[in-house]
């Protein structure tokens, strides 16, 4: 494809971004950076169509991009906006400091990004498997009942409902409690795997059977802490976007797995998704703009967000990557790539 039809690509996803209608020759001939006729513009136009990077709503209507118009734009032609530094200093004060527990982190750059885009946030956490053992109680509530209480260096609670075949003695719960300190706290949750576990099962059972079941309660809970946390908050601006389908989101709102395993994925960098190239999310004139935040040099979870495919992307990418990168920064402060980067709103 010539230059000129690219300029005039990115012009028409420009425009329609701005003004949200579709977009005719005569408005591309009157921008600056547009040195040819209407005519010649029109004919472009009628190429990008059929080249599929445009498409004409209504025949008397002017064009708008197609998803793939849209992912060359993204890809090859437009150049995101930079942040003023009086706007990181405002990110910087909605998000939090280096005392700020992680997870507030996160949630705190969620509604930043709701705030400022008007679309919805995404984040997915795994944090949690990052921390290590604070503490593991064991807690008798009725008969034969007891209540698992794992807690870990990050602040995460989880608990679990366990029924034994007998009640335990204090002897019983007393070596129970002293093997479990002895053998899991301070133990990274990340490294607590099925084996180590199965390890656990017989030397508990070796003293007593029943006790066995107490141990893969707590399997289950590192388990849970393992899994990466995805949650979408601004549902209702989805909801509210004329260019979304109402009963797709709602299905994408309830059912959120594929995304999940989207965001799972390994990528480095800020990444663009659509809907319509991408059956994970579910809402087919969707878009996803995401990106990565690490602790210790490795990835922690995402944050991004979803919203209709007309959203500015050139104003967009600039918060997400900022904040991603600030939220790194924040939790070690040892990635490669903002080890230098200082707080309060500097360039990163």
């Amino acid at each position: 494809m010539d230059d000129r039809k690219l300029k005039i690509l990115a012009a028409v996803v420009d425009e329609y971004v701005r003004t949200g209608e579709p977009v005719g020759s005569k408005s591309i001939s009157k921008l600056e950076n547009i040195n040819v006729s209407s005519a010649t513009i029109r004919n472009d136009m009628a190429a990008l169509e059929q080249m599929g990077y445009l498409e004409q709503p209504h025949t008397s209507a002017g064009r708008v991009p197609t998803f793939k118009g849209y992912r060359l734009y993204i890809d090859e032609l437009m150049t995101p906006h930079d942040l003023p530094d009086e706007e990181k200093r405002r990110l910087d004060e909605m998000l939090g400091d280096k005392d700020t527990p992680e997870e507030l982190l996160v949630q705190n750059a969620a509604t930043a990004l709701t705030e400022i885009t008007q679309c919805a946030a995404v984040v997915s956490n795994a944090v949690p498997r990052f921390s290590v053992i604070s503490k593991v109680e064991v807690i008798p509530t009725g008969k034969r009942l007891y209540v698992i209480l794992l807690i870990t260096s990050n602040g995460s609670i989880k608990n679990k409902a366990c029924r034994l075949e007998f009640d335990l003695s204090h002897e019983q719960l007393d070596f129970f409690t002293h093997y479990i300190e002895e053998n899991l706290s301070g133990v990274s949750v990340d490294e607590l795997s099925e084996d180590v576990f199965d390890k656990m099962v017989a030397a508990v059972s070796a003293y007593m059977v029943s006790l066995s079941p107490l141990v893969k309660g707590i399997c289950e809970l590192s388990e849970d802490l393992r899994q990466e946390e995805l949650t979408v908050s601004g549902g209702e601006k989805l909801l509210s976007c004329e260019d979304l389908d109402k009963m797709e989101v709602v299905r994408f709102i309830e059912h959120k797995d594929g995304l999940s395993e989207l965001l799972e994925n390994a990528f480095s960098g800020i990444q663009v998704k659509f809907g319509a190239e991408n059956d994970s999310l579910a809402i087919g004139n969707s878009s996803l703009i995401v990106s990565k935040y690490r602790k210790g040099g490795k990835e922690a979870g995402s944050l991004g967000i979803i919203g209709p495919m007309r959203v500015d992307y050139k104003k967009i990418i600039p918060y997400v990557e900022y904040l991603t990168q600030k939220i790194s920064y924040l939790m070690d402060g040892t990635d490669d790539d903002i080890i230098n980067a200082p707080p309060n709103g500097q360039e990163l």
